[in-house]
């Protein structure tokens, strides 16, 4: 048994492996631990205190996947509720879809009997409103609402730095059932509606009890563009191991052409339990834990290129 998570996810794997310890489903770890992460208010990437989209409205994005029988849910663009990983789950167990997003997947979070809230904490607001009062007129801040023009000012804030950022979670519990998890406030400032790899299954997370699980973190467009996770497992499928698998990935972003090429970390489990991570960037660190393991066990990615083109 064992737990994989991005580092930010040190606040909830623990937890997710006392769930495994406890005989839960690798299902039920994941979103266990990436709850934890989605309160955390010092998390801007997830959950409550998130960074907001360009008019302040935080905007939330999760998946889950069941690698045991290929089950998904995932839930794009949620506003109000701070545990979109539990409304994803529970679009994979109650609804004949694998994806709601807006006013319908509130809906259904409603409907399911979640808590509503308001995530966006003053911290956040005060980080956002400075960003963008450095270039945006005072009387365009104050009327943004009805900013006809927001595609401008959109492109216009962008902040690389601010423009990824996720928990990941891969668990594999006793029966060798594998599970993964995402779940984001997405890229900061962005366009509302936006969506990034997040939800998109085979984008941004995958599991298959055959072969193993991914999940990444980045820049979520080039995942999308790549299907990066999804090709991770295809390739262990085609007999390279997991670091070969990562490894070809991570390469497959270099064909990447135009313009936001940013970042890329992969965390990712083999079908027999071995875990591995992923960067463009180095010394990138992830975190992992087996039932075993009084603690987590923080160890570097490893170190794969890409050239950045920003803007």
């Amino acid at each position: 048994m064992i737990v994989v998570a991005s580092t930010n996810g040190s606040v909830g794997i623990q937890e997710a492996v006392r769930v495994l310890r406890e005989g839960g489903t690798a299902v039920a770890a994941v979103e266990a631990g990436i709850r934890l992460v989605e309160a955390n208010p010092d998390d801007h990437t997830v959950g409550y205190g998130g960074y907001p989209n360009i008019l302040g409205e935080v905007e939330l994005d999760a998946s889950i996947m069941n690698g045991r029988t290929l089950e998904t849910g995932a839930v794009g663009a949620v506003k109000g509720y701070a545990h979109p990983i539990s409304i994803a789950r529970a679009v994979m167990e109650r609804l004949p879809h694998v994806m709601l997003v807006g006013d319908g997947a509130a809906r259904f979070a409603t409907e399911m009997g979640f808590t509503q809230q308001d995530l966006l904490t003053e911290e956040a607001r005060h980080i956002w409103a400075a960003r963008l009062k450095q270039d945006m007129p005072a009387e365009t801040f104050a009327n943004l609402a009805q900013e006809i023009t927001l595609a401008d000012w959109v492109r216009l804030a962008t902040d690389p730095e601010r423009a990824k950022g996720t928990v990941n979670f891969i668990a594999q519990d006793m029966h060798g059932d594998i599970a993964c998890g995402v779940s984001t406030s997405g890229w900061a400032w962005k366009y509302p509606g936006r969506l990034g790899d997040t939800p998109i299954i085979g984008a941004g997370n995958y599991a298959d009890n055959r072969y193993g699980a991914a999940a990444c973190t980045g820049m979520g467009e080039m995942a999308i563009r790549a299907a990066t996770a999804h090709s991770i497992v295809i390739y262990m499928k085609m007999g390279m191991s997991l670091a070969e698998a990562c490894t070809e990935a991570m390469v497959d972003l270099r064909a990447l052409n135009g313009r936001f090429i940013s970042v890329m970390h992969l965390i990712a489990l083999d079908k027999d339990g071995s875990p591995a991570g992923f960067s463009s960037i180095r010394n990138k660190t992830y975190i992992y834990q087996t039932a075993d393991m009084a603690e987590p066990v923080e160890a570097v990615r490893t170190f794969v290129p890409i050239a950045a083109r920003w803007g």
